[in-house]
């Protein structure tokens, strides 16, 4: 088979990502399960084969993968989708892992995203952070969040990713999207840059050391809309995260600086749904007075206890939203346990 026929499968099959690895047959991840496409099985010259010719397909010279033994590009075929790719060796060998990305914004509805979320796309200024662990579908939220910010707002929005996943067309706003690598040298360039390109809505799409962190908060502090991605599962994690990037002699003004500028933590993961598919379970963190004390106050132990009493404010934790999701009927009692932070509490709260 070549190439585009796996892809075009992958897609007609409603795969999330596609597997290309020595040794075994060409695989995709259907509803969270592993599937194989055919019986045959590639070797090294035939995963070579198929990487080139991802190569191709998205124009792309394959420089750096020969040099540093990972890529990531991604590219679109038209009338099917478009593809997030991440090349790398493994036993001496080409391999590859293939996204698969919808043309269209997915319904946050139909996503199960909660309204709550969605509506940060109303926020004016300020740091919201998406948190999650690596395909919890932090991309797909922030892409809903910007769709929302595009169809309500007149602004200039700039995505900076890497690589780019969705394509957003302008409607009410000016969308930049730059791909890093590509479009400019590093994240920590492109948000320097992007600060003298008039943005009111700047989407990073990781923050990957202090630097650029850093970068990222004096921006929230003078006016613009920050929202980025961290590899942290809950509120608590992502600030300890953001701190302890910073060397001890900064911390204490870091965390003053945080508790200016953060708006709202949103912590996801995607749990096994009874139908077969994924349901997204969140934790939301709205900035409040008691918990910027207890940022500057180096208390974010006690965190957890203030995103339970805010509920009012729209606040959730995670095993709260995974009871929910049991209680709609959508997980089962043995998968709610098994995601839940606190099992033990939770198996109480379902009696």
């Amino acid at each position: 088979m070549e190439i585009v026929d796996y892809l075009r499968t992958a897609v007609e099959e409603g795969a999330s990502d596609l597997f290309i690895v020595a040794g075994g047959t060409v695989s995709c991840k259907i509803k969270g399960s592993i599937r194989s496409i055919g019986d045959e099985k590639v070797f090294p010259q035939e995963t070579e084969r198929l990487i080139t010719d991802l190569y191709a397909q998205a124009g792309r010279d394959m420089s750096r993968y020969l040099e540093c033994g990972d890529d990531d590009f991604s590219f679109a075929i038209g009338g099917l989708a478009r593809f997030r790719i991440n090349a790398y060796r493994q036993r001496g060998s080409m391999a590859a892992v293939v996204r698969v990305v919808a043309f269209n914004i997915p319904d946050y509805q139909k996503m199960h995203i909660p309204e709550q979320v969605i509506n940060l796309a109303e926020v004016d200024h300020g740091m919201v952070l998406v948190t999650g662990t690596a395909g919890s579908g932090k991309s797909t939220t922030q892409a809903c969040i910007i769709d929302r910010v595009n169809s309500t707002r007149s602004c200039h929005i700039i995505t900076l990713e890497d690589p780019i996943e969705y394509l957003h067309r302008d409607r009410k706003s000016i969308i930049s999207q730059r791909e890093i690598a590509i479009d400019t040298e590093n994240y920590l360039t492109a948000l320097r840059a992007c600060l003298r390109q008039a943005p009111d809505v700047i989407l990073l799409g990781e923050m990957r050391d202090h630097e650029t962190i850093r970068t990222a908060m004096t921006a929230a502090e003078t006016g613009h809309l920050i929202i980025a991605t961290l590899h942290t599962s809950g509120a608590v994690n992502t600030i300890d995260r953001i701190i302890d990037s910073f060397p001890s002699a900064q911390q204490a003004q870091i965390r003053i600086q945080l508790s200016s500028v953060l708006h709202t933590v949103v912590s996801q993961q995607l749990i096994p749904a009874k139908d077969g598919g994924m349901v997204p379970a969140y934790e939301i963190m709205h900035m409040n007075s008691a918990i910027k004390s207890l940022i500057r106050d180096s208390k974010s132990h006690q965190i957890d206890n203030a995103i339970t009493s805010g509920s009012a404010e729209g606040m959730i934790t995670m095993d709260q939203s995974i009871l929910n999701l049991y209680k709609e009927g959508l997980i089962d009692r043995e998968t709610a346990l098994g995601y839940a932070v606190n099992a033990e509490q939770l198996k109480r709260r379902m009696i």
